[in-house]
């Protein structure tokens, strides 16, 4: 029987888990944040920019019971940080970013992420759940990649065209926004 327990007392300390609080936890939206990463690509490729883009986060929930998370970004208050743009480029990025032939944030404003099911493996963790982008809602994986009682980072490759979005083209195409966006997140949760 001590044999068992001990066994069983190992296996528990062992094995790495997603935080259970016993009880609902809010995101703090003040200190998490999200940041998109857009890369270009083509023959003139080298011409364009990449951008970083902050993504505000509106609301969130993690359920430590269920290892459940639920995340609101408004998609009006993503901003372009590129600092190395000047002004007048940054805020055309801005626009197109917003505008009809992207995010179209004026008919879909919300972004929304709620997970269905969290897998832990080692010390990396992958949540699938969905997201719900430009009006249509598709399952996403995101992956985990540092976990503890206060807080969880990690990515998630999504791609426009799977949210009926088109890749901005400049130049007949000789430069093109990759399809393939990385989004990078630090969630930190309120006490």
């Amino acid at each position: 029987m001590k044999k068992i327990a001990l066994v069983a007392l190992l296996a528990m300390t062992m094995m790495p888990a997603l935080p259970a609080f016993g009880r609902p936890r809010s995101v703090d939206v003040q200190q998490s944040k999200m940041t998109v990463h857009v890369s270009k690509r083509g023959l003139f490729g080298f011409l364009g920019d990449n951008h970083d883009i902050e993504g505000p986060i509106a609301s969130g929930s993690y359920d430590g019971d269920t290892g459940t998370v639920d995340i609101t970004v408004d998609a009006a208050t993503l901003r372009v940080l590129d600092p190395k743009l000047p002004l007048k480029d940054r805020s055309d990025v801005q626009s197109n970013m917003l505008g009809t032939e992207v995010l179209d944030a004026a008919r879909y404003p919300t972004i929304h992420f709620a997970s269905k099911r969290a897998e832990v493996a080692g010390t990396r963790s992958e949540i699938e759940g969905d997201l719900t982008l430009h009006g249509q809602t598709h399952p996403l994986a995101v992956h985990v990649a540092k976990i503890d009682d206060q807080h969880f980072t990690g990515s998630a490759v999504i791609r426009q065209t799977a949210f009926g979005m088109t890749p901005i083209r400049v130049a007949g195409g000789a430069i093109t926004v990759k399809d393939e966006v990385t989004v990078d997140f630090e969630i930190v949760l309120t006490p």
